[in-house]
């Protein structure tokens, strides 16, 4: 049956039309834009870029922050037969940007004013683009470019003469024709461009609403970037399928600005639910508790009691209430009356659940967003799934704490050793999958696609098991796994997690072992921690305390240690590289969607990763490790 994402949306503008899509904040408030209208704005939009001169099966670029605009510009391409090519704004223009325009073979821009200056910048490196055109924009044109009101202007007239001719265009779409082209953040030089067919989207929507369901009266507000997979098939496919309203984040003058819009905009959106990444789970955790603080020591004690309460209570999700723990409910219920509502305020009063993706969330935060009464229902998946593969949902037999919850519907998984064995349900080897969502193939790369996708399974890389109840438990990459001297192979994502979400003097960690004598760390403190601990001293014996401080933290989880079960003391750094300067996207150590690039910091710090190896290196207050906290507490 053909279904692609324009007959998906004109399903829905047929079913919901005069129900609001978007939402969008202008003069104070948002203002809505229902379905009906978003249809008509977005086939002026095709019919401009038609008229322009875009061809079915052209390269359509979009580089902008997320905006009405932004998803009725993808969908108005689409009308036109075009392939979107969606760009992440975080991408610096030197590289990144000219790597991906160049390898897509881009020859039309949509860019907002913001990201304009990156793409002239780089313009005359791009023989291939015809055309710029920008969404608002007071400034003066150059040569190709034109705003987007006038490429509308254009479609209106072209309408006229040529609509049954431009309607002939997405009718002719076929569910093997190329939707998109997603660039992968690039932990290698290259970046992948995965190829994701019209039928992959509506295949993964149709997927992913067997395990969770969003009513049409549901509003969500997208606090990602529009051009991660996540976003873009949570954010707003899934939502056009159920009728529901996708409100965007207020763009700010700058990225921190519009950072800053988010708590505003939540109270005002007031959404039901919210999608996620470990980074922002992390911060939201952090402000809650800020403002617990700020109310008072009793407040705050107060709020850890109910806390364990909670916990105690809630299990692991799965098991909530279990046993003599259901005498606990009026106690839960009581605290949530008088304490967890408030918080839920902050967040507008009406959310029901996150969904996280993008990494693995350590089950410490989803213990905590549940207790407080907004469940974070992890879920997995990859760009080249497009991208949901599994979820936790609403319903106590839907989620467990530290899973990645159940597989979507219809989908084929199994799970393989390094020979590519079969492995029995609970033992852990590569997850490989096959469905309707599995990428068409990377975009002129045929080798890595041979590689990737074989007799139509896609060889994930990561590495998991399915539980007996039918969870899928992720534990990292299979292809980064730590190898120690004596051949024993083990994920250190898990460990990681768990170390600087339970150490507030941690805030970043790579476990390294490469057939090493011993396993050893890179560790960035917590600036604010270092200074406490200094206590505005600035010498070695200051930093001594601090080093021996970090080093304490690691030992919590060896024999004997508060966390002493969680990891085998084998696993455990031996030796701690202490680095003074943080893993940022602007030094390349974190990628687009805010991911560590374990390979890029290993060899970053490849100094202090060889310095670890040597007696003197090995000890925790060594030399290099006290000048680091001296720098970062600066």
């Amino acid at each position: 049956m053909k279904k692609t994402l324009i007959d998906l949306f004109e399903s829905s503008v047929a079913q919901y039309g005069e129900k609001t899509f978007l939402l969008e904040k202008h003069d104070g408030a948002f203002q809505p834009t229902t379905y009906a209208e978003s249809k008509e704005i977005a086939v002026k939009i095709g019919a401009g870029l038609a008229a322009i001169g875009v061809k079915p099966r052209q390269t359509v670029s979009i580089l902008a922050e997320g905006c009405n605009n932004w998803i009725l510009s993808e969908l108005g391409l689409l009308y036109a037969g075009a392939i979107s090519v969606p760009l992440s704004i975080k991408l610096e223009e030197a590289n990144d940007l000219l790597f991906r325009l160049r390898h897509a073979e881009v020859e039309t821009i949509i860019v907002s004013q913001y990201q304009l200056p990156k793409i002239r910048k780089i313009l005359k490196e791009l023989p291939l683009v015809k055309r710029v055109i920008i969404f608002e924009y007071s400034g003066e044109l150059q040569e190709g470019e034109m705003l987007l009101q006038d490429v509308v202007a254009k479609g209106e007239e072209y309408l006229k003469e040529n609509e049954k001719e431009f309607f002939a265009i997405s009718e002719a779409l076929q569910n093997d024709d190329y939707a998109t082209i997603t660039y992968t953040s690039g932990t290698t030089a290259d970046p992948k461009g995965v190829i994701l067919t019209h039928r992959n989207y509506t295949a993964n929507v149709e997927q992913a609403l067997t395990r969770i369901s969003i009513p049409s009266g549901y509003r969500t507000l997208i606090i990602l970037p529009l051009d991660h997979c996540f976003a873009h098939v949570c954010g707003f496919y899934i939502m056009i399928a159920c009728g529901a309203s996708v409100a965007t984040t207020q763009v700010g003058r700058t990225p921190m600005e519009t950072l800053k819009n988010i708590p505003l905009n939540i109270r005002e959106v007031k959404p039901h639910f919210l999608l996620s990444v470990p980074a922002l789970a992390k911060n939201f955790r952090k402000s809650i508790e800020t403002s617990i603080r700020k109310k008072g020591k009793t407040t705050e004690k107060l709020f850890n009691f109910a806390l364990k309460v909670s916990y105690s209570y809630n299990q692991d999700g799965f098991s909530k209430g279990k046993g003599w723990r259901c005498m606990l409910k009026p106690l839960v219920w009581l605290f949530d009356k008088i304490l967890f509502k408030k918080v839920r305020e902050a967040f507008g009063g009406e959310l029901q659940f996150f969904v996280g993706g993008g990494a693995l969330l350590d089950s410490e935060l989803q213990r905590f967003f549940y207790a407080v009464g907004m469940p974070m229902y992890q879920g997995y998946g990859l760009s080249e799934a497009t991208p949901i593969i599994s979820t936790n949902s609403i319903g106590k037999k839907n989620h467990r704490f530290g899973s990645s919850g159940k597989l979507i519907q219809p989908l084929e998984i199994k799970i393989l050793d390094e020979e590519g064995r079969e492995m029995p349900t609970g033992q852990k080897g590569e997850i490989v999958i096959k469905g309707e969502n599995v990428m068409a193939g990377y975009w002129k790369n045929p080798t890595a696609t041979a590689e990737t996708v074989k007799d139509g399974w896609l060889y994930t890389g990561d590495m998991g098991y399915m539980a007996e109840d039918g969870f899928l438990y992720v534990l990292g990459r299979f292809k980064s796994l730590l190898i120690s001297a004596d051949g024993e192979k083990y994920s250190p994502e898990g460990m990681e997690e768990a170390i600087v979400d339970k150490s507030p003097l941690i805030d970043q960690i790579i476990i390294y072992n490469n057939q090493s004598p011993y396993t050893s760390a890179i560790v960035v403190p917590n600036k604010e921690a270092m200074r406490k601990l200094l206590d505005g001293k600035n010498d070695a014996e200051a930093a001594k305390v601090a080093a021996k401080a970090i080093s304490e933290e690691i030992d919590k989880y060896r024999t004997g240690g508060v966390y002493a079960d969680e990891f085998p003391d084998r696993w455990l750094p031996g030796a701690l590289a202490i680095v003074g300067e943080p893993f940022t996207e602007q030094n390349g150590l974190v990628n687009s969607t805010m991911k560590v690039v374990r390979g890029k910091v290993e060899e970053y710090f490849k100094d202090r990763i060889d310095y670890v190896y040597t007696p003197e290196g090995k000890k925790y207050d060594n030399e290099k490790n006290l000048e680091s906290i001296l720098k970062i507490a600066k």
